[in-house]
């Protein structure tokens, strides 16, 4: 078997009838990613199309359309009587780039860009284990469809303006009723909707601080955040993140050194353990924050998928803080739908007005139209026996799926009751695993990621919610004995 057999096998290649893509379009995606992730070098050989039909169990025709397609788009060249090949595509690349692909290996480079553009490659849910998104067949399609078809019947004229910088006001009047569940008193004025999370760290982190200043993260915590402060001229600090919330004595050490302007942290079920912060924790974090005059942004973007009970209690700083020196961020992403990237900030009454400017300032404001549409699921009720249904799904599996990490020799470091996520010990560098698992069509997301200094580790997340495919602990397997 050649290295395009392996890399094109109906092992690695995973085509479905049932996929919203037609067979074509998969094969032309799966292909043109392994071009652009330089698995199939230039030069190299397909398949024949009788080769390629017979194996995948699709008709020659299909085929041909498949490397016409890719033919067409750059990525293939036929060469009349020997077959299709990859084609040399740097005359399409700037200068730089094809000097960057020249000098550096034929092997991808695992990075925060590298895992980020991968986890928006059309994969199938059951092929992404190191994702951070529900498979998309667990949300309800039906609940945004329906709050879609009320907002149609309303004035339409009103989704013709721009809308308010600090975000849709009912929706923000809903939102303090959120809150208030989590005994955390906040107005519709201290409130500020945002493009998601993402958008809110990055209004956040652009009011509080100035190129050479510090910002505190967890360590491991969400890798996305590490490139975009730095991006900003930012400094980012790990602190080692415990079971039960950061280390306390490596937090006052460095917070008397770096003198932070910020510390970014989860609380209730930090990505990527899925650990909740105790009450002596959140009250040490805040004193400590007090102690040297830096704030506390609480990242509780998987706030819902906590049952909240009196067996697995939840201490939020902002509770504790009442949105003092705690700056509260949440959304629906995880729960509803990605496409909709509905965030939102929670901060004393000032500092939201000048978050709002800031966000006026860079974009306007944020999509009412997606913001309509949570607003109508919350406020029809309808929202909390949605996420009831998560979580008796992610009960489902996660003991499933660790029994399985555990029966083939994979550790698991912290084990949680709640949660998507499984931090776990691989017994391998979790980088080199990534990368074999790539090839086989399945991706990742080794430990490295998640901590600033990117070294090296065994670690890994694996989100227990796309696990289904029995093939992933086969590789798994395989691999690491």
């Amino acid at each position: 078997m050649t290295d395009t057999d392996h890399i094109l096998s109906p092992h690695a290649t995973s085509l479905s009838r049932e996929a919203g893509s037609s067979l074509v379009e998969q094969i032309v995606q799966s292909i043109a990613s392994r071009i652009d992730d330089r698995l199939l070098r230039t030069g190299t050989r397909l398949p024949s199309i009788r080769q390629f039909a017979d194996q995948h169990r699709v008709s020659r025709f299909t085929v041909v359309e498949a490397y016409d397609r890719l033919v067409a788009q750059g990525f293939l060249e036929s060469r009349r009587g020997s077959g299709f090949y990859v084609r040399d595509r740097a005359p399409m690349q700037a200068p730089q780039a094809r000097h960057a692909k020249q000098a550096g290996s034929a092997a991808p480079q695992i990075d925060v860009v590298w895992l980020v553009r991968n986890m928006f490659r059309q994969m199938p849910s059951q092929k992404v284990p190191g994702s951070g998104l529900l498979p998309a067949e667990w949300l309800d399609s039906e609940l945004i469809t329906s709050a879609m078809r009320s907002i149609g019947r309303q004035n339409q004229s009103a989704l013709l303006h721009y809308g308010n910088p600090q975000g849709f006001l009912p929706l923000r009047q809903q939102l303090r009723l959120k809150l208030a569940e989590l005994e955390i008193a906040a107005m519709p004025e201290q409130f500020v909707t945002t493009c998601g999370v993402t958008q809110a760290l990055d209004v956040v982190a652009r009011h509080f601080t100035q190129p050479g200043d510090t910002i505190f993260v967890d360590d491991p915590a969400w890798y996305l955040m590490f490139a975009s402060f730095s991006m900003l001229g930012i400094k980012v600090v790990g602190i080692p993140r415990l079971p039960d919330g950061p280390d306390i004595g490596k937090l006052a050490e460095l917070a008397a050194v770096h003198k932070p302007r910020l510390f970014v942290i989860n609380s209730v079920l930090h990505n990527p353990t899925s650990t909740s912060l105790s009450a002596a924790k959140a009250f040490q974090v805040l004193k400590i924050a007090e102690q040297h005059d830096f704030m506390i942004v609480e990242d509780d973007i998987y706030c819902d998928m906590h049952p909240g009970t009196a067996v697995q209690p939840a201490t939020r700083i902002a509770a504790l803080d009442q949105l003092n020196r705690v700056i509260y961020l949440g959304g629906f992403s995880k729960t509803l739908a990605a496409s909709l990237r509905v965030g939102f900030i929670a901060a004393p009454h000032d500092i939201a007005l000048h978050l709002a400017d800031r966000k006026m300032m860079t974009s306007l404001t944020t999509n009412e139209l997606a913001e309509r549409i949570v607003y109508r699921i919350l406020s029809e009720g309808h929202y909390r026996k949605h996420v009831d249904r998560l979580r008796g799904k992610l009960d489902d599996v996660r003991e499933k799926n660790v029994r399985q990490l555990e029966r083939i020799g994979i550790r698991i470091n912290v084990a949680t009751p709640a949660g998507m996520f499984v931090w776990a010990d691989v017994g391998c560098d979790s980088n080199v695993l990534t990368e074999k698992a790539m090839a086989e069509g399945w991706l990742l997301a080794p430990g490295s990621l998640f901590s600033p200094k990117q070294l090296p580790t065994t670690d890994m997340r694996f989100n227990v919610a796309a696990m289904a495919d029995p093939g992933l602990i086969r590789f798994l397997e395989r691999e690491i004995r």
